[in-house]
């Protein structure tokens, strides 16, 4: 049984040890050695780089442990002759995967992905750009790298594994080896899943893209790829571009100024569910939010604003980048996506601001990492960055230890200007939370982020750091709660948005239709940047937002609602399931183009 052990664990090895040998000669063919790279960021690349090798390789084990799994019940089996095709067929496609990143690169300036099949119809017009040289010297290389991969693979495989007699307790230990295997494949044991994201280490997206693992990088693409611009055709293009037309205006100057300064300090809170269902002022369950109702006397309180969909990694990438939501798909886990979405973040840092980010939670969780370098954040704490004995909710951190540690984060801070995002978490399933005023469970744990924002905002007013501070609080989505009636019915999706701060210039309440979404263009227009990118994110105090509507998706399906009504289309049955106070062919049509429209503009990314 050693044999086979051993075996097994000399192939992974040897896949790793390739795999990370990759990553130098990738960061030298395009261009490391004359750029701003250090020789300590090859082994940074190498090092953060890892969990995805070694997922990667998880995988090109699991044929060969099969085979030695098998093994066992034989008297001699013939691993070698076995295996010898399966070793040229991998060494091949990782050759071929790594050469053609590598060479592809310059060009595309991102990591191999699933859009390399869209050009294989036409290798004429993909290969126009290069020289017959070009090609056959990089044919040549995978020839070599493939023939010289197969044969060490073939040398550290046994020619023959001979017999046992312990076949049961041998069959337990390599299943033993299996489930270590695929926790290897899966990532670990947290929440999240092996993901790109998950590799990505800094702000400089060269090195974020060399410590990518190129064959994960394609093969997760695969299973996102869809043609996005043939779903949803519900009108001809001048059809669909006639009802659109002017729904998301991106000009018009500000019909009210709400800010003393064109330049504050800005610090966004994601808070966890926390829809208006759990908001006394908004209709919601009373007493589950006394400092949000008192904060809103002091601030800008947008009462009429809903979320664009139902789950944090949705509504995050509409929050922060004023992006539509979708029903059936997630942007933030298609990285090849995301990564070409404005963002608010991203127009900040351009105007000179320091970004950073905090969540209590797992970062790697759905691509959040990836998508957050990608966007602009200069710096990520999440729950790693905490004691292990200060991660006691199953999701991480509560939320007074990390509403805590972002008080002394920035009441430090001197110089300006910055901008910091918070995610929330305690308010979420199951909810235990550290905190007992409720009788209710779940109530209870929207109550003790509350009393964790209350906190945290009366000790900022006594900081000279808040004469120049917005603090914008902003739900991720809404809140079923209590969990009767229709689940994607308006009221389930109905958020608070709270503008709080010494920059604020008065208390005002907006009850303006708008979406979450809307927050990207109308803040960049309060502070005069350009948001005209945002194609789905409205100034809701410009001049030209005249027709205030709300849209979002759920689960295959979509609400539009405007001041004649409510409807609710399900792509399932391709019916109107909700028509209220009674039926407008409008409401329908444009919803239609809104979700026809969201889908052409991201397959156009």
């Amino acid at each position: 049984m050693k044999k086979r052990f051993a075996y097994l664990i000399s192939f992974f090895v040897a896949l790793v040890l390739i795999f990370l040998v990759q990553k130098p000669f990738f960061m030298l063919y395009n261009s490391a050695a004359s750029s701003d790279v250090s020789w300590t960021d090859y082994f940074k690349v190498m090092y953060h780089g890892l969990s995805l090798d070694a997922a990667t390789a998880g995988y090109l084990v699991a044929l060969p442990f099969l085979a030695v799994l098998v093994s066992v019940w034989f008297k001699r089996f013939p691993l070698r002759a076995v295996l010898v095709g399966y070793y040229a067929l991998i060494s091949l496609l990782m050759a071929i995967i790594f050469v053609v990143d590598m060479g592809l690169y310059p060009f595309w300036k991102f990591k191999l992905d699933a859009s390399i099949f869209l050009y294989m119809d036409s290798p004429k017009n993909a290969l126009a750009s290069v020289s017959v040289g070009f090609v056959l010297l990089r044919v040549l290389v995978m020839i070599l790298l493939a023939g010289l991969t197969a044969w060490g693979l073939y040398k550290l495989t046994p020619s023959h594994l001979p017999a046992t007699t312990k076949k049961l307790s041998g069959t337990a230990g390599l299943l033993v080896l299996g489930g270590l295997l695929f926790i290897i494949i899966r990532g670990g044991v947290t929440e999240s899943t092996s993901n790109i994201g998950q590799v990505y280490f800094c702000n400089n997206e060269f090195l974020n893209h060399s410590a990518v693992n190129p064959a994960f990088s394609l093969l997760s693409s695969v299973s996102k790829t869809q043609n996005y611009e043939e779903q949803f055709n519900f009108f001809s293009e001048e059809e669909r571009a006639h009802l659109f037309d002017g729904l998301y205006p991106v000009k018009g100057k500000n019909t009210v100024e709400l800010l003393n300064t064109k330049r504050p300090n800005i610090l966004i809170i994601l808070m966890e569910g926390f829809g208006a269902t759990m908001v006394d002022s908004l209709g919601g369950v009373p007493g589950a939010s006394p400092n949000i109702d008192r904060l809103s006397k002091e601030g800008i309180y947008f009462t009429n604003c809903y979320a664009n969909s139902f789950r944090t990694d949705r509504g995050t990438v509409c929050t922060f980048s004023g992006y539509q939501s979708f029903p059936n798909l997630s942007v933030m886990k298609i990285p090849a996506k995301s990564r070409t979405l404005p963002s608010i973040v991203g127009k900040l840092v351009k105007e000179g601001y320091t970004t950073d980010f905090l969540y209590g939670g797992d970062i790697n969780f759905t691509n959040m990492k990836s998508y957050l370098l990608s966007s602009g954040y200069q710096h990520l704490t999440a729950d790693v960055d905490f004691p292990s004995e200060q991660r006691k909710n199953p999701w991480g951190v509560n939320d007074d230890i990390t509403f805590d540690y972002l008080y002394n984060q920035l009441k430090n801070r001197t110089e300006g200007p910055w901008h910091t995002a918070f995610l929330t978490l305690s308010s979420h399933e199951p909810f235990e939370v550290p905190y007992h005023r409720l009788e209710e469970k779940i109530p209870n744990a929207f109550a003790f982020t509350d009393d964790c924002l209350g906190r945290f905002v009366d000790k900022m007013k006594q900081l000279p750091q808040w004469k120049d501070l917005l603090i914008i609080c902003l739900p991720d989505h809404g809140f079923h709660y209590p969990a009767t009636g229709h689940g994607h019915a308006p009221w389930v999706h109905h958020i608070p948005m709270l503008w709080l701060g010494g920059a604020v210039k008065q208390p005002m309440v907006i009850d303006k239709l708008m979406n979450q979404t809307d927050l990207a263009a109308t803040l960049l227009g309060q502070l005069e940047i350009d948001h005209s990118e945002f194609n789905f994110s409205r100034n809701v105090l410009g001049e030209e937002y005249t027709y205030p509507f709300v849209y979002y998706t759920f689960n295959n399906g979509f609400v539009f609602c405007d001041s004649t009504g409510v409807t609710l289309f399900d792509n399932n049955s391709g019916q109107v399931l909700l028509d209220e106070p009674q039926s407008d062919e409008n409401r329908l049509k444009r919803g239609k183009a809104i979700l026809q429209s969201s889908y052409d503009d991201l397959g156009s990314r």
